[in-house]
């Protein structure tokens, strides 16, 4: 096995679960999480997550204000396209994406604000709302977010 890999699971119930994974894969129906507390490993579903957040701490800068919607970036990078997705309990994440393809089961996303917490994002696609990518991107956060945009 690999190194362990920092995530946070976060459930459609708004469950939180912090810990280490050696054996995530987007085309497997679950994997294990090693807690950061120290209890035994817990086998996950994936479709009970809203999304896994793959972390480089699990504390995270209380002080940072993370910059929402787009940074001034062109519209495509080496992360992918410009890509907005709104949950169904209404956050919003920004950021690319080289793999969203509506009818998957899930994707990946990379965050626009690379100074933040988050590495990349593993979103669950049926618990989302919306999810626009290139201009259409840019035109919902600028819609749902407002200024911060």
């Amino acid at each position: 096995m690999g190194d362990a890999t920092r995530v946070v699971a976060r459930f459609n119930d708004g469950k939180v679960l912090k810990g280490t994974t050696q054996d995530f894969f987007p085309n497997r129906p679950s994997f294990h999480l090693l807690p950061a507390d120290g209890s035994a490993s817990i086998e996950i579903r994936c479709k009970q997550l809203k999304a896994l957040f793959f972390v480089k701490t699990f504390e995270g800068d209380r002080h940072r204000k993370d910059i929402r919607g787009f940074i001034a970036a062109p519209a495509e990078t080496a992360q992918g396209k410009k890509i907005a997705v709104r949950f169904k309990d209404a956050e919003v994440i920004c950021g690319y994406s080289l793999s969203y393809t509506p009818d998957r089961e899930g994707f990946f996303i990379f965050p626009s604000d690379a100074g933040g917490n988050n590495l990349r994002i593993y979103v669950v696609t049926t618990a989302t709302t919306e999810v626009k990518a290139g201009p259409a991107a840019e035109a919902m956060a600028q819609r749902l977010l407002g200024a911060d945009a």
